[in-house]
């Protein structure tokens, strides 16, 4: 939603295909790194709190909600030249990725690794992107 908002104001309908290029990028990878790790999830109370939302099914490891939302962030950011912008879309991102650890789903080291695969594949997509249309950065 934020990338077509981004989109529509900046005049740059291109945004949309690298953020959706991201999001799929990001969302195949982590859940290929879930399938190779098998990483079990936390048990049901950890720590000692119940989980807030249903556990998913999937392995734990890299977490795929924080590639997600780091590697389109990733893209988002360095479409603008404010400062404050990228810095209110990289701490989205961050409370997207904690809120996986505060919800009972994820390990603090997955949503780390989630981030990390994000954000690699979030510069690796804006790296492309200067190459295949260099006069838009």
């Amino acid at each position: 939603m934020l990338a077509l908002v981004f989109a529509l104001l900046w005049r740059r309908p291109s945004l949309l295909i690298w953020v959706g290029a991201a999001d799929l990028a990001a969302g195949l990878a982590s859940a290929g790194l879930r399938a190779v790790v098998e990483r079990p999830r936390p048990p049901r109370s950890f720590p000692q709190i119940e989980t807030l939302v249903a556990l998913p099914h999937s392995y734990s490891f890299p977490s795929g909600h924080a590639s997600t939302s780091f590697a389109c962030a990733v893209v988002l950011a360095a479409a603008t030249r404010s400062r404050c912008t990228r810095v209110l879309l990289i701490a989205l991102a961050t409370l997207i990725a904690l809120s996986r650890v505060y919800a009972g789903v994820h390990y603090p080291l997955d949503v780390i690794g989630g981030a990390a695969l994000g954000t690699a594949i979030g510069l690796a997509l804006v790296a492309l992107a200067r190459v295949v249309r260099p006069s838009s950065s």
